[in-house]
């Protein structure tokens, strides 16, 4: 990977601008768990990498769980009694408690009161509210509207269907020199929500597009399925192959202003943790690392016990932890191509480091080589910004013994992952390491 390293780099701001450029083409569709949403969602995300869009019917059974109907929406509003939509699905797809039965019918307002839903404590924002396995519908509307609505008789008109169909779920896997696999996983079957959905969605399909070109010793999947459901599903269909997968991340709230917040694997300690805790120290950002808790997005469905896969999640601000969370503040305006950006880079860094590293051996285990008959002394000396690397030269050398990874060294040594590696490519140029076979 040395002569490749550089593509793990993206030039900076541009793709957070093409990300987001995605994520506004994606905002005004109207997605679910299930129907013609998510597949217009799949189908313009693969115009960009090749996913393999997989349809499961409604009435499988998933382990505990079962595919439920299809819903799809056309049209919803509520009318006063002189005509006028006071409520409109048109104007923003979340105004309707997602997965509302159709309805057509007449009622004064303290009937249609019971079916209205607002945000006392944020009057300007329209919440985001689901209805997937209890039969109902409703309206979601700003606390501000909501107190201009009078008495009388109002007109209220939901155009959906929920019938036998499917569940749609879109695939990529990129083979590498292992079967082993890292799993990348995020959800589409939010509606207009940039942060809570769009930006893992974009984030993912960006980085499906850099590793693609790239050869790569782990095998990557990557999934874009509805939440929860979705998930289990996925697992339930592919079991067999489930064993493949050695570690994993759920992409979620990446986009927002926020310092990056880790949310360890179950486990708790392993490559991947440590693997994410270097770049996010090497990086000098603030950050911070959560441990597991059996809650949040499908990190814990694929951690439940009877799979105990290692996943973690990388976000900014956490789900649930921004007031903008599922409303529609949560729009174009909340999400920001340069933290897309670095939230993609962090991503490449991530698995810059599950790829490249390895454990080495000395081949000077008695006492460190002379290296300045070799050259090596030379290339470093009286430079005073090359002081790192002739401190990574002595720790490589000291902890190449065959037992410590080149991300143990760096993690110990507090020395940028990168430095490390350069120090071990080069003292592998010079044949004093040999790579330990064991770890391949």
């Amino acid at each position: 990977m040395a002569n490749k390293d550089k593509k793990f780099n993206i030039a900076s701001g541009a793709a957070g601008q093409k990300m987001y450029n995605l994520i506004k083409r994606l905002y005004p569709i109207c997605r679910s768990i299930t129907g013609e949403g998510a597949r217009e969602t799949l189908k313009i995300i693969s115009q960009k990498i090749s996913i393999k869009i997989h349809e499961v019917p409604s009435g499988t059974k998933v382990f505990d769980w079962t595919v439920p109907k299809e819903w799809n929406i056309k049209d919803a509003y509520v009318k006063n009694h002189n005509g006028k939509k006071v409520i409109d699905f048109k104007k923003s797809n979340i105004h309707v408690l997602n997965y509302s039965i159709p309805v057509k019918k007449k009622m004064k307002l303290k009937e249609l009161k019971s079916h209205l839903f607002t945000l006392p404590d944020y009057p300007d924002w329209i919440p985001y509210l689901t209805s997937y396995y209890k039969e109902e519908w409703g309206f979601c509307l700003s606390h501000k509207e909501f107190k201009k609505l009078k008495e009388g008789i109002y007109e209220v008109f939901i155009d959906s269907t929920l019938k036998k169909g499917n569940l749609t779920y879109g695939e990529l896997y990129l083979p590498g020199r292992k079967r082993d696999e890292i799993l990348l996983t995020c959800y589409i079957c939010h509606p207009s929500l940039c942060n809570d959905n769009l930006s893992g969605v974009a984030l993912l399909t960006f980085l499906a597009n850099s590793l693609k070109v790239l050869k790569l010793n782990y095998s990557y999947r990557f999934l874009f399925i509805p939440e929860t459901i979705g998930a289990i599903t996925w697992l339930k269909l592919n079991e067999a192959g489930v064993p493949n997968i050695k570690l994993g991340l759920v992409v979620t709230c990446v986009g927002d202003s926020g310092d990056l917040t880790y949310k360890k694997t179950r486990a708790g300690d392993t490559l991947l943790d440590k693997a994410v805790e270097k770049v996010l120290s090497d990086s000098g950002d603030q950050h911070k690392i959560i441990d597991f808790f059996p809650s949040g997005s499908d990190e814990r469905q694929f951690s439940s016990p009877g799979f105990k896969l290692k996943m973690g999640s990388l976000m900014r601000t956490p789900y649930g932890c921004y007031p903008e969370y599922h409303t529609s503040a949560d729009n174009l305006d909340f999400v920001k191509a340069e933290k897309l950006q670095d939230s993609l880079n962090k991503y490449l860094e991530i698995i810059y480091i599950l790829e490249t590293n390895a454990k080495f051996i000395s081949l000077n285990q008695k006492c460190e080589p002379q290296l300045g008959r070799r050259g090596i002394y030379s290339t470093i000396g009286g430079k005073k910004n090359q002081g790192i690397s002739q401190k990574a030269l002595l720790w490589v050398l000291n902890f190449s013994d065959g037992e410590h990874s080149l991300l143990d060294i760096a993690a110990r040594s507090g020395i940028n992952f990168r430095k490390i590696k350069e120090a071990a490519d080069l003292l592998l140029l010079k044949n004093l390491l040999k790579k330990e076979n064991k770890t391949d």
